[in-house]
């Protein structure tokens, strides 16, 4: 059943899951407000963020974006450190691919969260999925899970946090954007690593967008109005 007239905040990155994900959010919650928010996280690929803002508009929500530059600070990660080769497979120790940007989604919720309190907003909405995904474990559905418990218990907030890519694959992302009549703003979002429009095409993201697209037999609209 939809959270009908609830409030709903969309962590919108500009990027093809976070902008399904905004297009499910607004269908879902129907007749409630949705609104959105991008992290200046002094991301390479910041063009996203010009990206965020073209997408909120154009689905006619509210958007904001907060700065924060401290995973600039702390480096380590091909997301924020343009020497660092993003085709590389793995990060130093972790054995993870050095695309992950160490506690980047547990910030991003607690932010959000503390950005919803004021504002009388319940429910979040974030575009993770631990299918199809690059192995990132601030992804999966019980990191989410735990995170939401610890806001609830360190905010006293009721807080709900809505992951509905969790368990689809690419495919059925590039699926659920089309059955939401959301294919077309494909065209406007931005999901290579290198920052690129168009796209690199060799990137793991790049590479994975791409994947999807073709096991769901759809054309990818940023490359064909690109």
């Amino acid at each position: 059943m939809p959270a009908s007239k609830d409030n709903a905040l969309v962590l919108l990155s500009g990027g093809q899951d976070s902008t399904t994900c905004l297009y499910w959010a607004i269908d879902y919650f129907d007749g409630g407000t949705v609104a959105t928010l991008a992290f200046d996280y002094g991301q390479r690929h910041r063009i996203e963020l010009e990206c965020a803002v073209k997408i909120a508009a154009t689905a006619g929500v509210a958007h904001d974006c907060l700065p924060i530059d401290t995973f600039a600070a702390l480096g380590g990660d091909a997301l924020t450190d343009s020497a660092i080769d993003v085709h590389a497979d793995l990060g130093p120790n972790s054995g993870l691919p050095n695309t992950f940007v160490p506690g980047r989604n547990l910030i991003f919720l607690t932010y959000a969260a503390a950005f919803a309190y004021p504002r009388d907003i319940r429910h979040l909405v974030i575009g993770v999925a631990q299918t199809d995904y690059s192995g990132y474990p601030d992804c999966r559905e019980h990191t989410i899970s735990s995170l939401q418990k610890t806001i609830r218990l360190g905010m006293d907030n009721d807080i709900t946090i809505h992951a509905p890519l969790m368990h689809r694959s690419k495919k059925e992302t590039v699926e659920l954007a089309i059955a939401l009549g959301a294919l077309d703003v494909m065209a406007m979002t931005h999901t290579c690593y290198n920052g690129k429009r168009p796209p690199c095409g060799t990137c793991p993201a790049c590479q994975l967008r791409a994947k999807g697209f073709a096991e769901a037999g759809a054309e990818d609209p940023l490359l064909t109005n690109s």
